[in-house]
């Protein structure tokens, strides 16, 4: 069953006052979503499983979004939507609206924005997930405040965001896969075909799996490679230290390249804590030299942050196209 409840954004960023908007978070094995009123309020956010169809998933993701619609129209007639927003993973062209590749979700050169907007009836802003929550992060987070940042979500993998000059790099949907940049020449062939990426030393799933062919022992994950470090296993010590050296010498790269402020690190490898930041900051500070610091932070958003973001894209289109704030009479 969804779970349904109503959040905010955090003390003292709130949504504030526009226009009312519906906003959809798809990811491969879960849509968040939710309905945004005109004073700000996030009103029945749920998460539902995301509908696949392999003959054609993009129409079956659209039609599982328009269903979401439908039942909140229902639920809360009141409040009328005047734009949608709509994020997803994989490599997204948000200016054509077309989902260019999605491995989890199985598409290529999907016409995603234009199939949301016939299904929906609605204009549709349409873009990257981990943009979006990247955006929240920026206008409403951990990055509040500062116009050159960037937002690295660190689990399965690795995907980042980055705002240079207050607006988001996007490069026709190439920008920000620091998940992929070449770590190890002589390391894992990654999924992606190369060999040696980031993701393959520094995410999380890539910290248990290492762990586990090195030691024969099975993990849920890398939380209990770090809890085997901190008890004195070395071989856990050892992986756990590259996955943050590797990290480091990528991170050192995109500020030497973008100069960011803040980073703001989110996902579960984030939940860590001082295990994490504290030897990053650490060893970033070391391979840096006349280079801009940037403040080293911990997501705000937490799991809201795509739906919240993508909200904020639906606000943004409907101020562009002169759309009233949506209420019912």
């Amino acid at each position: 069953m969804a779970r349904r409840d109503e959040v905010t954004a955090p003390a003292g960023a709130p949504l504030g006052r526009g226009a009312a908007v519906l906003a959809f978070d798809v990811g491969g094995t879960d849509t968040k979503s939710a309905l945004v009123d005109a004073s700000g309020r996030v009103l029945g956010l749920r998460r539902t499983p995301t509908p696949l169809e392999a003959a054609d998933p993009a129409a079956s993701v659209v039609a599982g979004i328009a269903r979401l619609a439908a039942a909140y129209r229902a639920e809360f007639p009141e409040v009328v939507p005047v734009t949608a927003g709509l994020s997803v993973p994989g490599l997204v062209d948000d200016d054509a609206g077309v989902g260019v590749f999605a491995s989890n979700l199985g598409w290529r050169d999907a016409p995603i924005r234009d199939l949301a907007e016939r299904a929906l009836g609605l204009p549709t802003a349409f873009g990257h997930d981990v943009r979006a929550a990247g955006e929240a992060e920026h206008r409403l987070g951990a990055a509040r405040g500062h116009d050159d940042v960037l937002v690295l979500a660190i689990g399965t993998g690795i995907a980042a965001a980055a705002i240079v000059g207050g607006r988001p790099l996007t490069a026709g949907g190439y920008a920000g896969e620091l998940g992929h940049a070449l770590s190890d020449p002589q390391g894992e062939r990654c999924p992606c075909g190369a060999v040696g990426c980031l993701e393959t030393i520094a995410s999380a799933g890539a910290i248990a799996r290492r762990y586990r062919t090195a030691s024969g022992r099975e993990v849920a994950g890398a939380r209990e490679v770090l809890d085997a470090a901190r008890a004195g296993d070395e071989l856990a010590a050892t992986i756990w230290g590259q996955a943050v050296e590797a990290l480091a010498e990528q991170l050192a790269r995109v500020v030497a390249i973008l100069a960011p402020e803040v980073i703001v690190l989110g996902g579960g490898l984030a939940e860590a804590g001082p295990a994490l930041f504290d030897p990053l900051a650490a060893r970033l500070d070391r391979l840096l030299s006349f280079h801009r610091r940037p403040q080293l932070v911990k997501a705000a958003l937490g799991d809201d942050a795509g739906v919240l973001g993508t909200a904020l894209a639906a606000r943004d289109l409907a101020g562009r196209i002169g759309s009233p704030e949506g209420s019912a009479p």
